[in-house]
């Protein structure tokens, strides 16, 4: 094998960075070199997303920037947009190799020569084809890592193309996942975030369950805390809620998806809830945790969204007591239900409900930083370093910054929050700051 240097760059998810990483080590195991992006790899590899159009063009665009660092580099594209238009990445110029779901972690196995190719290779299968779980977890953020513990989707949301990117929800066991986070538990990671397509489903094909898998996360040593990445609410159940209320590691936030608060367009888009069910679930965790944050993802412009129907969606997401929202404008994909569905909405009116949304959105979140004035929190502190200033956020999803100190970067500050910064973040004051110095945490 022609060892060489490597760089990658991921689009999308979570979970597609914590594939990275994995494939990342692999490649590391082999001889490869990790260098940055922009200092011209041998090969470059990317991960993608194609949840929306515009995930497709910034595909294209990262190709041709990775050739404009390096014309002869050996570029490999992996992900989501390769398991569904593999062809269509075939014919980006200077594209060599395109691997699908099921290859995409044997990429080691495809690089025996990496000279460019004159034609691109295409190994991809049916989707119905990849069924073996990979773990794993990201890495080079010394402050949190995402530990995938599920993967694939059996919602086929009338919307979505996830299942037929990714195939059908799998996992490991909470055994084999237990000691993956054991191996995380040894990196200098302090955050933890439990990411997967449809991580309550875990445990669908193991005869488990993922409040099975969280009771046992909570007793791992060497990690400061977990986070709980998106989870339907329907597979939120009053137990989960109970146990992150009084666990000694989750913290108190939750990000649940709603897509609308119109019951008749729920059932369009085949979601498994109503909204009843989801403010029950909302009005459950502030029952116990008042000061969580709670983040939505809701969809604008689906077809058949009339004023009336928006309008649910609005005056629910307003009732709510509710921390931010992640507003996503509904886009036509291919091989989805929705498409062939009646009431296509103007492109302008579903821009004019997202920016609606989104205004809602930084009234929600003011308002809960409001709340959580003279509150006391604990914080990790970041790398990131911008104008002087240094930021972390709370258990509870509050971003504050400080003045830039490199001694505190991944550090635990207890503080109290006493303002909000003309940029939105929370100013705050220090009560102690907890130093570590063993070597893991200073690796």
């Amino acid at each position: 094998m022609n060892y060489g240097t490597v760089a990658y760059y991921t689009l999308g998810c979570k979970l597609n960075f914590a594939e990275t990483s994995t494939i990342g080590r692999t490649l590391t195991e082999e001889g490869f070199a990790q260098i940055p992006f922009d200092e011209g790899a041998d090969v470059y590899v990317i991960n993608t997303c194609s949840v929306t159009e515009q995930a497709d063009k910034k595909c294209r665009n990262i190709v041709r920037k990775a050739l404009n660092y390096n014309p002869d580099a050996f570029v490999v594209v992996v992900g989501c947009y390769a398991q569904l238009k593999p062809e269509d990445i075939a014919n980006i110029l200077g594209v060599d190799l395109v691997l699908g779901a099921n290859e995409k972690f044997n990429v080691v196995n495809h690089l025996k020569d990496l000279r460019k190719k004159e034609e691109t290779l295409i190994f991809n299968n049916e989707i119905k084809e990849t069924k073996i779980f990979t773990p794993g977890f990201s890495s080079g953020d010394r402050t949190r890592s995402f530990l995938k513990i599920q993967d694939g989707c059996n919602y086929f949301c009338s919307f979505c193309t996830i299942p037929l990117a990714r195939g059908r929800s799998r996992n490991a066991t909470i055994e084999e996942t237990i000691t993956k986070a054991k191996e995380l538990a040894q990196t200098s990671a302090r955050e933890v975030v439990l990411t997967g397509v449809n991580i309550g489903d875990f445990g669908y094909n193991t005869d488990e369950s993922f409040y099975d898998l969280i009771k046992e996360l909570d007793n791992i040593e060497g990690i400061d805390q977990y986070r709980i990445s998106s989870i339907e609410p329907n597979l939120l159940t009053n137990e989960i809620i109970e146990f992150v209320a009084q666990s000694k590691r989750f913290v108190h936030h939750f990000h649940i998806p709603m897509q609308s608060g119109s019951d008749k367009l729920l059932e369009s888009m085949r979601r498994r809830y109503d909204s009843s069910l989801y403010k029950s679930r909302i009005e459950k965790i502030k029952d116990l945790m008042p000061n969580c944050a709670i983040g939505v993802d809701v969809i604008v412009g689906y077809p058949g969204e009339t004023d009336e129907e928006f309008m649910k969606t609005y005056n629910l997401l307003n009732e709510l007591p509710i921390s931010y929202l992640h507003v996503f404008t509904y886009s036509e994909r291919d091989n989805t239900t929705a498409l062939r569905m009646e009431g296509s909405v103007p492109v302008n009116v579903r821009r004019d409900r997202n920016k609606m949304l989104r205004i809602l959105s930084e009234k929600k979140k003011r308002a809960f930083y409001e709340e959580n004035i003279n509150q006391t929190e604990t914080v990790v502190f970041e790398q990131s370093e911008n104008n002087g200033l240094m930021n972390g956020f709370t258990k509870n999803y509050v971003k504050v910054s400080t003045p830039y100190n490199p001694l505190m970067v991944n550090q635990i500050g207890n503080v109290k929050m006493v303002g909000i910064n003309p940029d939105g973040t929370m100013k705050i004051e220090f009560i102690e700051t907890k130093m570590e110095t063993s070597s893991v945490r200073n690796a």
